[in-house]
This record gives structure tokens, sequence and C-alpha cells, in this order.
């Protein structure tokens, strides 16, 4: 029998067996661990994989919609991404991009819980729909009066109903009357060559750019002040005054678009704390406030003075209103008349110059539309009298009402822009009960509407291959200019809200341009960057830099020589 020996006693013996047993222990530690914490691994990874997946899975679900909706619909989010992407670059072209991959109509959905759902549509059909056809069904609507009234109040542009009809019926009669058609022609003829000019002038004397969009939106700031209030606030003196309105005005227009693009809980809270946009509209506010009260003040002061023979001479807008009554048989309040005062700046003032900015870049980028406009200018010209005997023009020329009705050719070219750059590219309207556009989309009560006059311009299904180019031929009719469908063609909207002022504002347009092309070559300083703004009003962000060339008469003969 075969026995073990036993180990002898030694310390280090001892030591070296309770070296070998921790060691031992240790090492089921360390397994321990390291498998716990690679299960723990494999569980983050496992955790990471499954919202990478769940988010791949949800991106290209998001994306697919794109094909269905023209936007990617994602989850909480809706479209707001997309729209804020556009809103970094030109948002009007990024609208007209998405709607002519959509046959011309879409729905936008914003956030959940947000005010931002909405119809987008550019088709004529629609468009016929919504501002004839059905016009009663689709009213401005409660959420445009709400998003616009701290700057237009219930004016002419955001009103609904009687009151709309009230203010309409009364500007029409006003408009149409021979006392306030002589008053425009009367006024603008002096500002044009008493003011526009000289100040053109004074450029050329000076070697300088000017900004030609400022000087147009001074001009017929002065325009309609003159006739709208009987006003002469002086933008257009020489030295071109500071006049904290215009300035305050514009920055108004553009924060209160701002809101139109932003949930209403998020522009309200803003509001409410004074932050960013709502802080600037705020302060813009309270100047365009502080000179439409300085102009009813006035003008109650002047007519308090004059008798009753001297108050019935006169023919502004204002004076008229100042002299009705509201359904109560009581005088418009001062701030009824604040929203008189402010929309017929918004609407006299901005959409003429802006649409006269556009048409003078576009004139820089085809010279040879430029040239046929003063062929046709001399020709008319060239008709008088004097001239048919070989006398010299009246130097300055001064254009007379007839020869500016004459000018076919202008009213086309001026007509082709308003088609590219319409003054106001998007328009609103709010659905009372359910019904359905002409292009089959579904409408529910309470949608909103809007429709893209922007994006109609450069749709070919509405105005062929060349509808970005600028061709004012599209117009003419052997020669002569002919109007399109104001569903076609909506710069001056359509159906019962056709802008009263259509044909002044052709009127004054043709004025303006002819003046400054028959004695200037305007021509844009290179590299001046060219992009619209986001307003109620399509200004240039960079306004239009400039340089003048006067025509000397050896030029102009020229044209007058050939058979018109």
């Amino acid at each position: 029998m075969t026995t073990t020996a036993p180990i002898p006693y030694h310390p280090n013996t001892m030591i070296a067996l309770a070296n070998l047993t921790s060691s031992s222990s240790s090492d089921d530690h360390l397994a321990a661990g390291y498998f716990s914490f690679r299960l723990f691994f494999l569980q983050d990874i496992q955790i990471l994989e499954l919202f990478l997946a769940l988010f791949v899975f949800v991106a290209i679900r998001s994306l697919r919609q794109k094909k269905l909706q023209g936007l990617p619909v994602w989850p909480v989010l809706g479209m707001l991404p997309s729209l804020a992407a556009g809103l970094r670059t030109n948002m009007y072209e990024w609208l007209t991009d998405v709607l002519r991959h959509q046959n011309g109509t879409f729905r936008f959905k914003g956030p959940w819980f947000s005010s931002l759902n909405c119809v987008v549509t550019s088709d004529p059909r629609n468009l016929e729909h919504l501002l004839k056809s059905k016009f009663p069904n689709f009213p401005k609507g409660p959420y445009f009066r709400d998003t616009v009234r701290d700057l237009l109040g219930d004016g002419i542009f955001s009103a609904d109903d009687d009151t709309w009809q009230r203010q309409r019926k009364t500007a029409s009669i006003e408009f149409h009357s021979a006392k306030f058609r002589q008053l425009t022609i009367e006024s603008l003829l002096e500002l044009v060559h008493s003011r526009l000019l000289p100040v053109l002038e004074n450029s050329i004397k000076q070697s300088i750019p000017i900004d030609l969009q400022d000087i147009l939106l001074r001009l017929t700031f002065d325009n309609v002040c003159m006739i709208a209030f009987g006003a002469d606030p002086g933008c257009l003196n020489p030295g071109l005054p500071e006049i904290p309105f215009a300035k305050a005005f514009e920055d108004a227009t553009e924060a209160t678009v701002f809101r139109f693009v932003t949930p209403t809980c998020i522009w309200k809270a803003m509001r409410h704390f004074n932050l960013g946009t709502e802080k600037k509209l705020k302060i813009s506010i309270k100047a365009v406030d502080e000179f439409a009260d300085d102009v009813i003040r006035t003008r109650k002061k002047e007519l308090s003075l004059q008798s009753d023979h001297i108050k019935k001479q006169r023919s502004d807008l204002l004076t008229v209103f100042m002299g009705l009554k509201d359904e109560d048989g009581q005088p418009f309040s001062d701030k009824f008349l604040r929203d008189i005062c402010v929309n017929f700046i918004l609407a006299g003032r901005d959409t003429s110059s802006v649409a006269l900015s556009w048409f003078f870049w576009l004139l820089d980028q085809n010279p040879a539309v430029e040239e046929r406009i003063l062929e046709e200018i001399c020709g008319i010209v060239g008709e008088r009298e004097e001239v048919k005997r070989g006398d010299q023009c009246e130097s300055p020329l001064i254009f007379r009402a007839e020869e500016i009705k004459k000018m076919d050719y202008l009213h086309a070219a001026l007509s082709e822009a308003l088609r590219l750059y319409p003054s106001v590219p998007v328009d609103h309207k709010e659905v009372v009960e359910d019904d359905v556009f002409p292009d089959g989309t579904v409408l529910k009560k309470g949608t909103k509407v809007i429709y893209a006059i922007y994006a109609m311009g450069r749709m070919e299904a509405i105005w062929g291959k060349d509808c970005r180019e600028f061709n004012p031929e599209r117009w003419l009719r052997d020669g002569r200019f002919m109007s399109e469908s104001a569903y076609k063609f909506t710069a001056f909207n359509g159906g019962p809200r056709l802008c009263l002022g259509k044909d002044f504002a052709y009127y004054q347009m043709k004025s303006v341009a002819a003046s400054i092309i028959y004695h200037y070559r305007v021509k844009v300083v290179e590299n001046h960057p060219v992009a619209p703004k986001l307003a109620l009003t399509m200004y240039m962000k960079h306004g239009l830099k400039v340089k003048l060339d006067r025509r000397d008469e050896s030029e102009l003969q020229k044209y007058f020589k050939i058979k018109y």
C-alpha cells in the first residue's frame, strides 16, 4: 500500500499555498467580471442597433412619403424640417419645386397640435373655384386675421363679410370718380418731374450708385399718402430724408410673415415674453401707429378749420371715410381709420415699387426688351404735331396720359415682370364648409388654403416650356396688349377681391418706367446680389444698386427715326 508523504511544515510553503488559493479566487472574479462586462456591452450594442434600425425604418418611411405627398413626413414634426430648410434658401423657389412635382397641389402637414397644416395650390382651376365660383366659402378667415391683426387690424386686406364690403364699396366709388383720377394723374406728374428725375440726375452728377428700390419705395409712399390721405411726407425730397415709418413698415411686414411659418403657440409665447421677431414687430408697429395717428390727427384739425364747401372738394380716401358713419350711426373710430391708413399704404406703396424694382432688374438682363420699349416710347411721342413738324420735344419730356395708355409693349413687359415676380407672392384663404377642389383635393371645414402666385408663373402647364423666360411678347396679339385670366395671372387677385387699384397701378408703373427709360440707361452694379425677401410683399432682400447714364439727344433721335 502506497502512502503519500506528508508535506513538511515550512513558513514559505504555507505562504505559497495561500497565494495559490488567492490567485485562483482572483482569476475567478476577473473571469466573472469580464463575462458580465461583455454581456452588458452586448446589451448596449443590441439597444443601439435597435434604435438605429428604428431610425432607418422611420427615415425610409418618411422619405417614401415624399413621393406621395411632396415632402418627407416625420413623426411629431411633420413636414417642418423641410420647411425650415426652405426658409434657409429661396422659400418661393422651394415651394415652386414641390408644387411642380405634385402637379400643382399638395397638403402641408405641420407638427402635431400646430396651426401649420394647410393645402397649397397653384392650379388655375382651383384659384377660380376659391376666388370666384365659391367665393363665400373661402374668406380670409380667423387664422389669417389673428395672425396679421397687430399690423393690419380690420382693414380691407384682412377683413371679411360686412366690414370688408363696406370698405371696398366706399373705396370703389372713390377710385372710379373723375376727381380722384385727376388727383392721381396730377400728383404722379409732380412727383416724377419735381422729385424723381432730379434725384436721379443728382446721382449722375455725383457718379455714385443708388438703391433704385429705395428710391421707388419713397416715390410710391409719397404718392399713396397724397391720394389716400391728402398728406405729403416728403420722402423723395432732395437729400432723401430718413422717414422712420418706411423702415418700420418694412420690418413689420417681415415679422408678420414669420408668424405664418411658426406654430401659433410659439409666436404667441414670443409675443407674450417680448422675444425675437415679436419684439421687433412690437417696436415697428409702434412707429407705424405714430405715423398713422399723426396723419389722422392732422387731417381732423384741418377739416375742423375748413368750410363744408372746401371739405367736399377734397377727394382723398381718408377724408371720405371720416365723413361716413359705422353701423351704429357713429363716426368711425380713430382705430378703424388707422387700419384704413395702414392697409392702403400696403396696397399703394409696396406693390408698385417692388414690381418696378424687379422690372428694372429684368431689363438689365434683357437689353433687347429695353430697346424695344424705347422704340415704342419714341414712336408714340413721334406722333406729336410738333415732332412731325421737326421741332424739338419739350425738355424734360412730360408724357401725356393718353400716351401712357398707348404703351402696349411696356404694359406687356410690366405684366411679364409681375408674372415672374408678383408683388404678393402667396395669399391665404380658409374653408367655411366642406368642399372639393376641381383637381379632386378634398377640403374639410377650417382647412387653410395657400395659393402660390409666385409658383404659378413658373409652371409649364400654365405658361409653357419657356415659363421661366422673360418674354413680353407672350402678352401681345398683333402688337396689342391682351390680358390673361385673373386665375392664371393672379398678381392683382381675382373675383370679388380683384385689386381696386389695378388700373392706377399700371398707369403709375408705366409713367415711372417710361420716364426713367427715356432719360437714362439703368445698369445693375456688377455682382450685386439679387434675392427675394420673405415679407408680405416681395422686396429685394439687398435692394437694387444701379448706376445711371443719361441718354443724349443723338441716341434718342435714332429711335425717333425708326418707323414704329
